[in-house]
C-alpha cells in the first residue's frame, strides 16, 4: 500500500510562544522568558522545526550539519540541489532537507504556488554568502531576482541599483511607477523612466569616492552610475536622461517607510556630482530632477512625497538652506516603484 504524502506548514513564532510558555508554565516568568529567548535563537539559526530547537543536544548536533552542508557544497551544487527561487518541488536531497523550506505565494487571479526558499535568517546569510563570492555579479543578481520578496534587505541595498541592468526587472519597475506629489501641487508629472519605455541602460558605470578620482568624466546618458562610496548622500544610483530638459534621475532602495533629507544632503550630493562630471555647473543649470524609491511590494508603503528638512550645517548658509529647500518642494519630482518577485522573471521558475 502506498503511503500519502502529507505537508503541513510550519508553526509560526507565535506558535513556538505559546509552547514555550506552556512548557514551563509552572516556573517562574524570567525563566520561561529565558528559555523563549534560548528557542527563538535557535529557530533562527535552523529554522521553525519543532525537533531541533526544544534540545540543546538536538539543536547542536543539527546546526552543526547544516553549516557543514553549506561550507562542504559549491554554489553550483547548492543551485542545483536546493531549487532556490523555484516552482517546483526541490531534489530530495541531503542539502534540500536541511537548507530550504517551502512558502506558498500568491500571483494573480489569486493563483497559489509553491516557492523553494532557505529555511532560517542565519543558514540564508551563510547560503547566500557563498553564493555571491562564487557566482558573477551578473548571475548572481539574476538568481535573486527569483526570490526578491525573502531577499534580506542588506543585500537588496546592496545589489538593486545593478538589478536595473536586467531587462524584467527594469520593466516591471516601469509598469509599477506612481508619483508622489507634495501638497498644493496639482499636475502630475510623467517619470522620464516610464516615458522612454523604448530606452535601457547601455552600461554601469562604478563611480569611486569623489577624492579618488583624477578627473572628472564625461557625462553620458543611459548609462547607470552606482557610486562605490560608504554613505553616498542622497541616492544609491542614478543616471541622465537626454530629454528636454535633460533629467537627472535618482535611485534610492526604500526598505523603510520614509526618506526625508536634509538640505545639507541634497548639498553634498550636488558636491560629489561636481567632482565626477566635466562642466557640471553649466549642466545642472536646466537640469530637471527625478528621484524614484523602489521597494518590495510587501515594505511598509511609502505614500507620502518626501520632505527636505533644513538643518543647521556649518558647510550650508542660511540662504542655501532656504534655496535647497525651496529647490526640493518646486523642482524635484518623486516616484514610488514596489514590485515583487511575481512581475519578473517567475516564469522561468514554472
Amino acid at each position: 500500500m502506498d503511503a500519502t504524502a502529507i505537508v503541513t506548514n510550519c508553526p509560526e513564532e507565535n506558535d513556538l510562544r505559546a509552547m514555550c510558555i506552556w512548557m514551563k508554565r509552572n516556573r517562574p516568568l524570567q525563566e520561561q522568558a529565558e528559555y523563549w529567548k534560548e528557542v527563538r535563537g535557535r529557530m533562527n539559526n535552523v529554522g521553525p522545526i519543532l525537533r531541533f530547537i526544544f534540545g540543546k543536544q538536538a539543536y547542536d548536533d543539527r546546526i552543526k550539519a547544516c553549516q557543514q552542508a553549506v561550507d562542504g557544497s559549491t554554489a553550483s551544487e547548492l543551485e542545483h540541489n536546493l531549487g532556490i527561487g523555484c516552482c517546483y518541488s526541490s531534489n530530495d536531497s541531503d542539502l534540500s532537507r536541511k537548507l530550504v523550506r517551502v512558502v506558498r505565494v500568491r500571483r494573480g487571479n489569486s493563483i497559489e504556488s509553491p516557492l523553494n526558499v532557505l529555511i532560517s535568517p542565519h543558514l540564508e546569510r551563510e547560503t547566500l554568502s557563498k553564493f555571491e563570492s562564487e557566482m558573477k555579479q551578473s548571475d548572481f543578481i539574476f538568481f535573486v531576482l527569483r526570490f526578491w520578496d525573502y531577499v534580506p534587505p542588506y543585500l537588496i541595498e546592496k545589489h538593486a541599483v545593478s538589478a536595473f541592468m536586467n531587462e524584467d526587472f527594469l520593466r516591471a519597475i516601469r509598469l509599477k511607477i506612481k508619483e508622489l506629489r507634495p501638497p498644493g501641487r496639482r499636475e502630475p508629472h510623467s517619470c522620464a523612466l516610464k516615458e522612454h519605455s523604448d530606452t535601457s541602460f547601455t552600461r554601469k558605470e562604478v563611480l569611486p569616492p569623489p577624492e579618488r578620482l583624477s578627473n572628472p568624466v564625461a557625462m553620458d546618458h543611459w548609462v547607470l552610475y552606482e557610486p562605490k562610496v560608504k554613505n553616498f548622500p542622497l541616492v544609491d544610483g542614478f543616471f541622465f536622461v537626454d530629454s528636454n530638459p535633460k533629467t537627472l534621475v535618482g535611485l534610492r532602495m526604500a526598505t523603510a517607510g520614509g526618506h526625508h533629507t536634509t538640505t545639507s544632503t541634497v548639498r553634498q550630493f550636488t558636491e560629489c556630482l561636481a567632482s565626477y562630471f566635466n562642466g557640471w555647473e553649466e549642466l545642472s543649470q536646466e537640469l530637471s530632477w527625478e528621484i524614484i524609491y523602489v521597494q518590495h511590494a510587501d515594505s511598509t508603503p511609502m505614500n507620502d512625497w518626501q520632505g527636505c528638512d533644513v538643518d543647521n550645517s556649518d558647510n550650508v548658509s542660511r540662504a542655501e538652506n532656504r534655496e535647497i529647500a525651496a529647490f526640493w518642494k518646486e523642482e524635484v519630482r518623486q516616484y514610488i516603484a514596489a514590485v515583487s518577485s511575481g512581475e519578473f522573471r517567475m516564469h522561468e521558475a514554472l
